[in-house]
């Protein structure tokens, strides 16, 4: 990157430029069974979904109804008529008589248990897989390698024109420690803590940081505006990922963007010392801090990161995890999700194939599902991040970019 990361292009332009899930929590109607009306608005019911027999639109808006932190409301004193051509008229009453036909809100799972449940299900088509390690394997895993190393520069040799890492103001939680002690719970040894920046915090530091000056931001921001630009052009080298409409490419991005960077980004840390050695820039956990970002995203990162590092992954097997991550099926406001999906599962066969094609050794009976349970854990720090971008523009938001932001920022669902 030969000047500044401004983060003034768009995904949509970088990429040249409802969300209606398909989870599958019930089974559907068979095809010998006779159309039934469904139960809230009349279209056609598909299946018995949380309890009660409706459509697949009614059935999205249950659940993202319960999923909202906010309470609908009816001008009309919960007497509208709800039907197919106006449920999306009022929310409230929809809502309402979703209750009234008895669906049920604890039966609505969590994300956490929706991810969980696709990989056992995953997991259970390929137990008989034939362990042979494919042609077509081989070229996937190559098309990844070539656009991994063609858009991460492990060195960060093109990292230039950044503002400098201004590490003069410190945690204020080190006030309380002493300092032969971490700074805080995730944070590195002591040891290390000479790559930080000095130890002695001055009270101007302290107030700095308490009125919501966060020194180390404008340099975090030029980072991650520069990630951001290398995760849109390894995706756009990938030819399943350029067959895709705009919309779902953007849809892709938006919801993988964060997680690919930590993928990335865990490539280079070093779990002995705690910091992440980025060519001659080396950061600690302190340095987020500095940014602005709070210890409830920071200490499971932190902890993701030492999890990972350790599994001792090979290349390939982090550039089919960065994969993996971009083609998920159950991002926000992608369309093409039979499509998408085939392409997640075709990825993950093929990195339990290499796993069990080329690794040797008693760990690697394990290594796959804890790759997933990585994967999984990742996906849960995700809408902490965006909460905490939002949170750093409302306070400095010349140092947050438009790409930033655009990366974070989530649509409203058409529906709701």
């Amino acid at each position: 990157m030969s000047e500044r990361a401004t983060g003034a292009q768009t995904i949509r332009e970088a990429l040249t430029r409802q969300n209606e899930e398909d989870e599958d929590e019930e089974g559907n109607l068979s095809e010998d069974d006779e159309p039934k009306a469904c139960g809230v608005c009349g279209d056609l019911a598909k299946g018995y979904h949380f309890n009660a027999l409706t459509c697949e639109g009614c059935k999205g808006f249950f659940r993202r109804a319960i999923k909202r932190s906010t309470q609908f409301r009816c001008v009309f004193l919960n007497k509208c008529n709800v039907n197919k051509s106006n449920r999306r008229s009022c929310q409230a009453c929809r809502f309402h008589k979703c209750q009234a036909i008895g669906m049920r809100k604890e039966m609505v799972m969590s994300e956490r248990e929706v991810l969980e449940r696709r990989i056992r299900i995953k997991e259970k088509k390929m137990r008989d897989a034939p362990m042979q390690f494919s042609s077509q394997q081989e070229e996937t895993v190559q098309e990844l390698l070539c656009g991994h190393r063609g858009t991460f520069d492990s060195a960060f040799y093109r990292f230039s024109g950044f503002r400098p890492m201004d590490r003069n103001i410190f945690p204020v939680s080190e006030n309380s420690k002493s300092t032969s002690e971490p700074s805080c719970a995730c944070s590195p040894p002591s040891s290390s803590s000479s790559l930080c920046g000095g130890r002695e915090e001055t009270q101007e530091g302290e107030e700095a940081i308490k009125g919501g000056v966060f020194t180390a931001l404008p340099h975090v921001t030029d980072l991650t505006t520069y990630m951001i630009q290398g995760i849109i052009s390894f995706s756009k080298s990938l030819q399943g990922f350029r067959s895709l409409t705009i919309r779902d490419q953007i849809a892709l991005l938006r919801g993988a963007t964060f997680e690919v960077m930590q993928i990335r980004f865990n490539m280079v840390f070093n779990a002995e010392k705690g910091i992440w050695e980025c060519g001659h820039i080396k950061y600690c956990i302190d340095d987020a801090v500095r940014a602005g970002f709070q210890p409830l995203l920071l200490e499971p990162l932190f902890k993701f990161h030492h999890t990972l590092r350790k599994l001792g992954l090979q290349e390939e097997e982090y550039v089919l995890m960065q994969a993996m991550s971009l083609f998920s099926p159950d991002r926000p406001d992608v369309q093409r999700h039979s499509v998408i999906d085939k392409l997640h599962e075709n990825l993950a066969v093929t990195l339990k194939t290499w796993i069990d094609c080329k690794r040797t050794g008693p760990e690697k009976h394990l290594l796959y599902p804890k790759v997933m349970a990585c994967l999984t854990e990742l996906r849960t720090m995700t809408e902490e991040y965006s909460k905490q971008i939002l949170h750093l523009q409302d306070i400095q938001p010349d140092d947050i970019s438009p790409l930033m932001i655009e990366v974070v920022s989530k649509n409203p669902c058409n529906d709701l």
